[in-house]
Protein backbone atom coordinates (compact mmCIF):
# COMPACT_ATOMS: atom_id res chain seq x y z
CA UNK A 1 0.00 0.00 0.00
CA UNK A 2 1.18 3.04 -0.92
CA UNK A 3 -0.24 7.17 -0.02
CA UNK A 4 -0.30 9.41 -2.73
CA UNK A 5 -0.35 13.40 -3.12
CA UNK A 6 -1.40 15.17 -5.47
CA UNK A 7 0.07 18.38 -6.02
CA UNK A 8 -0.08 19.44 -2.20
CA UNK A 9 -0.26 22.99 -1.51
CA UNK A 10 0.12 23.39 2.26
CA UNK A 11 3.87 21.97 3.32
CA UNK A 12 2.71 21.69 7.04
CA UNK A 13 0.03 19.12 5.83
CA UNK A 14 2.34 17.17 3.43
CA UNK A 15 5.03 16.85 6.08
CA UNK A 16 2.42 15.52 8.44
CA UNK A 17 1.11 13.26 5.57
CA UNK A 18 4.42 12.07 5.02
CA UNK A 19 5.04 11.60 8.51
CA UNK A 20 1.90 9.58 8.98
CA UNK A 21 3.37 7.27 5.58
CA UNK A 22 6.66 6.46 7.79
CA UNK A 23 5.01 5.83 10.91
CA UNK A 24 2.63 3.28 9.11
CA UNK A 25 5.77 1.84 7.34
CA UNK A 26 4.36 3.16 3.82
CA UNK A 27 6.23 4.59 0.43
CA UNK A 28 4.50 7.84 -0.76
CA UNK A 29 4.24 9.69 -3.92
CA UNK A 30 4.30 13.03 -4.81
CA UNK A 31 2.65 13.96 -8.30
CA UNK A 32 4.15 17.55 -9.12
CA UNK A 33 3.92 20.69 -8.72
CA UNK A 34 3.75 20.98 -5.53
CA UNK A 35 2.69 24.28 -4.05
CA UNK A 36 6.21 24.84 -2.00
CA UNK A 37 10.12 23.61 -2.99
CA UNK A 38 10.55 20.46 -0.34
CA UNK A 39 12.82 22.31 1.61
CA UNK A 40 10.10 24.91 2.85
CA UNK A 41 10.64 25.05 6.44
CA UNK A 42 6.78 23.90 7.58
CA UNK A 43 7.20 21.28 5.12
CA UNK A 44 10.52 20.42 7.13
CA UNK A 45 8.95 21.14 10.72
CA UNK A 46 5.68 19.08 9.97
CA UNK A 47 7.80 15.87 8.94
CA UNK A 48 10.28 16.55 11.75
CA UNK A 49 12.91 13.97 11.19
CA UNK A 50 10.40 11.43 9.92
CA UNK A 51 11.23 13.02 6.04
CA UNK A 52 14.08 10.66 5.97
CA UNK A 53 12.21 7.62 7.11
CA UNK A 54 9.96 7.47 3.94
CA UNK A 55 10.07 6.50 0.49
CA UNK A 56 9.17 8.85 -1.46
CA UNK A 57 9.04 9.04 -5.28
CA UNK A 58 7.99 12.41 -6.98
CA UNK A 59 6.29 12.34 -10.15
CA UNK A 60 7.23 15.40 -12.72
CA UNK A 61 3.12 15.08 -13.92
CA UNK A 62 -0.10 12.60 -13.34
CA UNK A 63 0.93 11.04 -16.48
CA UNK A 64 4.18 10.01 -14.90
CA UNK A 65 2.85 8.56 -11.83
CA UNK A 66 -0.29 7.20 -14.01
CA UNK A 67 1.95 5.20 -16.37
CA UNK A 68 4.32 3.87 -13.28
CA UNK A 69 1.42 3.23 -11.12
CA UNK A 70 -0.35 1.27 -13.92
CA UNK A 71 2.74 -0.58 -14.65
CA UNK A 72 2.90 -1.95 -11.35
CA UNK A 73 -0.67 -2.74 -11.29
CA UNK A 74 -2.16 -0.93 -8.20
CA UNK A 75 -5.52 0.51 -7.90
CA UNK A 76 -6.45 4.05 -7.46
CA UNK A 77 -8.58 4.61 -4.64
CA UNK A 78 -8.81 8.43 -4.33
CA UNK A 79 -10.36 9.99 -1.48
CA UNK A 80 -12.65 12.65 -2.33
CA UNK A 81 -15.68 14.77 -0.97
CA UNK A 82 -17.35 13.90 -3.86
CA UNK A 83 -17.33 9.90 -3.21
CA UNK A 84 -20.53 8.06 -2.99
CA UNK A 85 -18.86 5.23 -1.29
CA UNK A 86 -18.57 5.61 2.65
CA UNK A 87 -14.45 4.50 3.26
CA UNK A 88 -16.09 2.43 5.91
CA UNK A 89 -17.88 0.41 3.66
CA UNK A 90 -15.19 0.02 0.71
CA UNK A 91 -13.17 -3.21 0.23
CA UNK A 92 -9.16 -2.26 0.06
CA UNK A 93 -6.45 -4.24 -0.93
CA UNK A 94 -2.59 -4.85 0.07
CA UNK A 95 -1.24 -3.02 -2.91
CA UNK A 96 -3.87 0.02 -3.53
CA UNK A 97 -2.33 3.48 -3.49
CA UNK A 98 -4.66 5.75 -1.43
CA UNK A 99 -4.41 9.90 -3.32
CA UNK A 100 -5.09 12.66 -1.54
CA UNK A 101 -6.14 15.60 -3.66
CA UNK A 102 -5.13 19.00 -3.31
CA UNK A 103 -5.60 20.87 0.20
CA UNK A 104 -7.38 24.04 -1.75
CA UNK A 105 -9.27 22.34 -4.83
CA UNK A 106 -9.18 18.36 -4.55
CA UNK A 107 -8.32 16.61 -7.23
CA UNK A 108 -9.33 17.40 -11.50
CA UNK A 109 -11.14 15.26 -13.41
CA UNK A 110 -8.69 13.43 -14.90
CA UNK A 111 -7.57 11.93 -11.25
CA UNK A 112 -11.57 11.24 -10.45
CA UNK A 113 -11.16 9.45 -14.21
CA UNK A 114 -8.37 7.50 -13.70
CA UNK A 115 -9.22 6.22 -9.71
CA UNK A 116 -10.96 2.69 -9.67
CA UNK A 117 -12.44 3.47 -6.49
CA UNK A 118 -13.59 6.56 -4.62
CA UNK A 119 -14.30 7.29 -1.42
CA UNK A 120 -15.23 9.71 0.93
CA UNK A 121 -15.60 10.33 5.01
CA UNK A 122 -19.28 10.35 6.37
CA UNK A 123 -19.37 13.62 7.73
CA UNK A 124 -22.36 16.00 8.73
CA UNK A 125 -23.95 16.97 5.26
CA UNK A 126 -23.59 21.17 6.49
CA UNK A 127 -19.82 21.10 6.77
CA UNK A 128 -17.50 21.05 3.74
CA UNK A 129 -14.47 18.89 4.59
CA UNK A 130 -12.75 17.54 7.24
CA UNK A 131 -8.32 18.51 7.00
CA UNK A 132 -6.40 16.37 4.37
CA UNK A 133 -4.23 14.61 6.52
CA UNK A 134 -6.88 13.80 9.06
CA UNK A 135 -9.20 12.30 6.76
CA UNK A 136 -6.03 10.49 4.93
CA UNK A 137 -5.37 9.04 8.37
CA UNK A 138 -8.73 7.61 9.22
CA UNK A 139 -8.80 6.19 5.46
CA UNK A 140 -5.30 4.68 5.95
CA UNK A 141 -6.24 3.13 9.04
CA UNK A 142 -9.13 1.33 7.82
CA UNK A 143 -7.52 0.54 4.94
CA UNK A 144 -4.40 -1.05 6.37
CA UNK A 145 -6.88 -3.20 9.05
CA UNK A 146 -8.44 -4.81 6.21
CA UNK A 147 -5.51 -5.57 4.45
CA UNK A 148 -3.32 -6.37 7.96
CA UNK A 149 -0.63 -4.75 7.08
CA UNK A 150 -0.84 -2.69 10.17
CA UNK A 151 3.07 -2.36 11.94
CA UNK A 152 3.20 -5.11 14.36
CA UNK A 153 2.34 -4.25 18.07
CA UNK A 154 3.07 -4.00 20.79
CA UNK A 155 6.59 -2.24 18.89
CA UNK A 156 9.70 -4.50 19.93
CA UNK A 157 11.00 -3.86 22.75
Amino acid sequence: MRLALYQPDIPQNAGTLLRLAACMGLAADIVEPAGFPVSDRAFRRAGLDYLEKVSVVRHASFAAFEARRRAEGSRLVLLTTRAETSYLDARFAPDDVLMVGRESVGAPPEVHDAAELRVAVPMLPELRSLNVAIAAAMVLSEALRQTGQFPSWPPPA
